[in-house]
């Protein structure tokens, strides 16, 4: 069983680590993103760089990465805790945030953390949506949208009563805002670029 879920851990790694905006850059676009915009390879640069429906594959391809890495014990039939899922799950947000297959630089982890609440957590996940969503549509910034749709999906967690979820959450929501550190000074100095789309 121990031995089933480090491989399992290691294969959502390595399907975290899949850089679907350096990907899909280069072969749709002849463009590799890291060398535009903010540099980043996330959705958000993707859209930057790219455009909207690029930048909308990129979000799509990062959250499934999270749900797939997440559902890998129910895929293989593997019969652990639910919590393991997270296991898996914590894993392709390794991987996404430390690829294998991008010189271990890679996104901010937002998409493909909403990925694993989205397969472990369902309803928690279209609340942090909604949250982001309406964030964005009032402050049009993308940065500020995901982190405080990541400290929300951390406050609506603790009245789940789940603290194995709670504490990733927590973790996750850290990440994030640690990741964005750039982009709060940005917004602070009035330099963060704002979405025209919505």
């Amino acid at each position: 069983m121990t031995i089933n879920l480090i491989l399992l851990s290691l294969l959502a790694y390595v399907i975290g680590s899949i850089p679907s905006g350096l990907w899909i850059g280069k072969i749709f676009y002849k463009k590799d993103i890291r060398e535009f915009g903010s540099g980043n390879l996330g959705a958000t640069n993707s859209f930057r760089v790219l455009g909207i429906k690029a930048g909308s594959i990129v979000t799509v391809m990062d959250i499934l990465k999270g749900t797939v890495a997440t559902l890998l014990p129910f895929f293989f039939q593997l019969h652990v805790d639910h919590h393991f899922w997270l296991l898996t799950g914590t894993f392709a947000i390794i991987g996404h945030s430390f690829p294998l297959f991008a010189g271990f630089r890679g996104g901010k982890a937002v998409a493909t953390s909403a990925g694993v609440i989205l397969a472990y957590a369902p309803l928690l996940f279209v609340a942090a949506l909604i949250i982001f969503l309406l964030t964005l549509k009032i402050s049009k910034y993308v940065s500020l949208s995901s982190m405080i749709a990541a400290l929300a999906a951390l406050l609506i967690s603790l009245f789940m009563g789940d603290w194995i979820l709670i504490i990733l959450i927590a973790c996750i929501a850290l990440f994030v805002v640690w990741r964005h550190r750039a982009n709060i000074t940005r917004i602070r100095n009035g330099e963060e670029p704002k979405i025209k789309w919505m």
